[in-house]
């Protein structure tokens, strides 16, 4: 008795394997091949545009990127033609808190070093860890565009 079930169990375990062996995915004896990719030598004969540096150019600042909620920060920017400053742009920033946007206009044009400078009072008008941005843009620009938007300075009180 248990002679044969012990040789039932092993008919059952052999076709077991067969029938697990017929069903397992087949696995192809060649690797599928990559197309080949061919560059023509022309290709390399059409050169891209070097781009151009546009003549006038703009960047502002914060004195402070991290200043207290309640602190009084100064904003900078800088106009320049072909790397030289622009002294006599008028300038304008805002200021994108949270709560809404702050127009702030410069004391001054821009001096003999293209810069210009705003005060910016904080009084808790924009949430700790959160980052505010703000854009100054240029008019007036003697000899040059109608305006120009210089890169954003910002600051995260903490």
């Amino acid at each position: 008795m248990h002679t044969f079930r012990h040789s039932i169990f092993a008919v059952f375990s052999i076709c077991l394997l067969f029938l697990l062996a017929a069903c397992a995915p087949s696995v192809a004896t060649q690797t599928d091949t990559q197309q080949q990719v061919t560059i023509k030598k022309a290709f390399q004969s059409e050169v891209s545009p070097i781009p151009t540096t546009p003549p006038y150019r703009c960047g502002a600042w914060s004195s402070n990127n991290a200043p207290g909620a309640s602190s009084t920060i100064t904003i900078y920017a800088r106009i320049t033609k072909n790397i030289a400053p622009v002294s006599g742009a008028n300038a304008t920033a805002v200021v994108h808190f949270q709560s809404g946007d702050q127009t702030i206009d410069a004391q001054s044009p821009s001096d003999n070093g293209g810069y210009v400078s705003f005060t910016v009072a904080l009084q808790g008008q924009q949430p700790r860890q959160i980052p505010a941005t703000v854009d100054v843009t240029f008019t007036n620009i003697p000899g040059g565009p109608g305006s120009l938007s210089c890169t954003p300075a910002f600051f995260t009180p903490h």
